[in-house]
């Protein structure tokens, strides 16, 4: 009866403690590349610089790009932890997805941001290879 009742607690009682360590996350960075030319890095779905208060309270009830952000960047640390086609595939696509079709190559990279003596300092932990956006977006149908 014991063993019982401590397995029920921690759904009556939460403990709260949702992350085992906080660490920075990592930013999806992309690029495309058209016969030769290189892009620059454009960061992937930007945070707007600001939000008014209807905005606030209609993303605390309803915000499918949030979550779609965060499904990104779990694959992200997946993707730095352990390396997987199907976090490269996911990624890729969920980019392509938003981009206007073309000839495109599409390439992304995970950044880390860190502030040292005064100074952001970005941290590249992963670089793709590229890959044709129209292949992507016709996978994305």
């Amino acid at each position: 009866m014991l063993h019982l009742f401590s397995l029920f607690l921690p759904t009556v009682i939460p403990s709260w403690r949702f992350f085992k360590t906080v660490a920075p996350s990592p930013r999806i960075e992309y690029r495309l590349i058209e016969a030769g030319r290189v892009g620059d890095w454009q960061e992937d779905r930007p945070r707007p610089g600001h939000l008014g208060l209807g905005q606030i309270l209609r993303r605390m009830l309803w915000n499918p790009e949030w979550n779609e952000q965060l499904y990104l960047v779990s694959c992200s640390e997946r993707l730095i932890d352990e390396p997987s086609q199907h976090s490269v595939d996911e990624i890729n696509l969920r980019v392509a997805r938003l981009l206007p079709a073309g000839q495109q190559e599409l390439q992304f990279r995970l950044v880390f941001v860190s502030r040292e003596q005064g100074q952001i300092v970005k941290l590249v932990e992963y670089e793709s290879s590229p890959v044709s956006l129209i292949t992507l977006q016709e996978a994305v149908g």
